[in-house]
């Protein structure tokens, strides 16, 4: 499957993925997305600290624990087909944490506003098809990756009732 997705050699995603890369890099794309969305009053706010928050949460488990427990290569270079491999990280490609905080914002802010939800569904399928196409990730980094992102966005959700249910 990686070799497949890596080695697809349409116009469009040779044009558009190494795009979608470079928004994702250091979450530049869903700080945008806040921003565009905390522009729109009280529900885009509130969606927009919704999944920042939880990209952070997304963010520190993947990134912060898993890649430093789990050691994992990258695929080898000789399964990317096309010349848009870039130098990828020394870290452990296990889990993605692109898809993780593109998941765990887009799952946050879907909690609080549905339409900006499915909104932020487009690049963060972008930001998880264009990790296993230039090959820095194996499917099933990607995967764990959006596990991870849907877990950080539960837990932001529920976050405010447990707080409250300690503090009683």
């Amino acid at each position: 499957m990686t070799r497949r997705v890596a080695g697809w050699q349409s116009d469009c995603a040779r044009r558009v993925l190494p795009a979608v890369e470079d928004a994702a890099q250091h979450t530049k794309l869903w700080w945008g997305a806040a921003a565009v969305m905390s522009l729109a009053g009280w529900r885009g706010r509130r969606a927009a600290v919704a999944g920042l928050a939880s990209m952070a949460v997304a963010e520190l488990v993947s990134n912060a624990v898993l890649k430093q427990v789990c050691e994992r290569e990258r695929p080898p270079k000789e399964w990317i087909s096309h010349e848009d491999v870039h130098e990828r990280p020394d870290s452990s490609s296990f889990p993605s944490g692109h898809t993780a905080a593109g998941v765990g914002f887009t799952a946050a802010v879907a909690a609080v506003w549905p339409l900006a939800g499915a909104a932020c569904a487009v690049p963060a399928a972008m930001v998880a098809t264009e990790r296993v196409h230039t090959g820095a990730h194996y499917p099933s980094d990607v995967a764990a990756g959006a596990v991870i992102g849907l877990a950080a966005a539960a837990l932001v959700r529920k976050s405010p009732r447990l707080a409250l249910r300690l503090l009683r």
